[in-house]
């Protein structure tokens, strides 16, 4: 029986362009100069020695700093303080009303109603915490953070680690088999289903599918028989 849902967000909640075409150009054009300002901040500064350690290169300068991060963006990069510090950023254009969090309006529905009905939802997802409860927080639906009870990121681990799924199991207080793993990945979901979880594809934008995993392409096709 599922007890718990662990959502992705990129692809399966919301729509990839939403990131792409507006997130990661947003932090790209604003991240430099906030960089700049802010490197003296506590968290901005705990984030700079974060990318130093990436590079393997404890002297690297701001700029150098600077150039790492914004590759990463261009290369669409999953590097932890780079997640942190977009974050950051996409903090002030959430608040200043530059854009809002974007949800499929059958994604919202699916996660009202099984918040109704009881079940605990998570989310996991590659952009940092502080990320993902910005746009739950500015979402097309209002502040709907109160739907979900717990949000990881990469901190537990890359996403198609089967550790990582592991680790999300021993924080919440449900077994693998009693949790359902939402994403449009289908690594992603190999991993969680290795892990014990059930899992669910979200085939929005015909995605790589697998036989190992059940898909729809919207939420109002779900059926709990589907992923028993």
């Amino acid at each position: 029986m599922i007890k718990a849902i662990l959502t992705d967000i990129e692809g399966t909640i919301t729509r990839i362009s939403f990131v792409k075409e507006v997130l990661f150009p947003y932090a790209k054009q604003h991240l430099p100069q906030f960089i700049r300002e802010h490197h003296q901040d506590e968290l901005v500064n705990v984030q700079i020695a974060a990318v130093r350690h990436e590079l393997n290169n404890q002297q690297a300068s701001l700029e150098q700093v600077i150039a790492a991060l914004l590759h990463w963006i261009e290369t669409d990069q999953k590097v932890t303080p780079l997640k942190q510090l977009q974050g950051l950023v996409w903090q002030f254009g959430y608040e200043n009303g530059d854009f809002k969090g974007h949800l499929y309006p059958d994604a919202f529905q699916f996660l009202q109603q099984q918040n109704q009905q009881g079940r605990a939802l998570y989310v996991y997802s590659s952009g940092s915490v502080k990320a993902q409860q910005l746009l739950f927080a500015h979402s097309d639906y209002g502040d709907i953070r109160d739907l979900f009870s717990d949000y990881f990121d990469t901190r537990v681990g890359a996403k198609q680690e089967v550790q990582s799924y592991l680790t999300i199991i021993e924080s919440i207080p449900f077994s693998a088999d009693e949790v359902l793993f939402l994403s449009d990945i289908v690594a992603e979901l190999d991993a969680a289903k290795q892990a014990g979880m059930k899992t669910l594809q979200l085939w929005r934008d015909n995605q790589q599918d697998s036989p190992i995993h059940p898909k729809i392409d919207r939420f109002s096709q779900y059926n709990e028989e589907l992923v028993q």
